[in-house]
């Protein structure tokens, strides 16, 4: 299993790109969300790869973070959801996005995508929200450059890196969730809640450490009991 690719950029398309890997070519399937971040042909690049095996047909799908690929793992188990069909998804509203609508069961989110109907949306969220807060515990802590290619023969596990923009909130989603299921919430209330705090704080630019303690404190608002 090819896990993560390191090389220079041949050649870049709104959806794919030539990645040369010492003397070897691969084209690497990305979201346009992703290929918007790459650098320039001739420049290096690093990504994350997930392997679809067809009988007729061998793809690699690239991914900055190991929560995207793990969101475009879970996508692709959804009856109807195809590899690039979950790209769509991932393009449309990125990892943190996806996390937060199926958490928040908003199937309108996600048929947002290109080619994804209402009742495919649909499906996403019902057969995907148990297993959001697992997916959005990660956090954005696993990151690949993709500015980076390693110089050694042998490539080194993978540095949380300045690459994805997201990845301070990804990380201060995780650590709220973790907070709030230590103080005994449920997971799928916990998440929500996360969910929904995250959408309406909005990005405010702050490291996770930062944002960690405000997202925490409108979660439990939300989850506090109503008079």
């Amino acid at each position: 299993m090819i896990g993560r690719l390191a090389g220079v950029i041949l050649h870049r398309a709104a959806d794919h790109i030539l990645l040369d890997v010492r003397g070897v070519g691969y084209i690497v399937h990305v979201s346009p969300r992703t290929a918007a971040a790459l650098p320039a042909a001739g420049e290096a690049c690093a990504l994350y790869t997930e392997l679809l095996v067809r009988e007729d047909l061998l793809q690699l799908f690239g991914f900055p973070t190991l929560l995207e690929k793990e969101w475009h793992r879970l996508l692709i188990t959804v009856q109807g959801v195809g590899a690039k069909a979950a790209m769509a998804i991932l393009g449309t509203l990125g990892a943190e996005g996806v996390g937060r609508a199926i958490a928040l069961g908003d199937w309108t989110a996600i048929k947002a995508a290109p080619g994804v109907g209402p009742k495919l949306a649909q499906r996403v969220v019902m057969e995907l929200k148990d297993k959001a807060p697992t997916v959005m515990a990660l956090g954005g802590s696993l990151t690949v450059d993709i500015a980076q290619v390693d110089d050694a023969p042998v490539i080194e596990a993978p540095r949380p890196a300045r690459a994805s923009a997201a990845a301070p909130q990804a990380s201060a989603t995780a650590d709220a969730l973790s907070a709030l299921l230590n103080l005994g919430y449920g997971q799928s209330e916990a998440a929500a809640a996360v969910a929904q705090a995250s959408g309406e704080n909005g990005a405010s630019g702050e490291d996770g450490a930062a944002a960690t303690p405000a997202l925490i404190r409108a979660a439990l608002r939300l989850l506090a009991p109503k008079e």
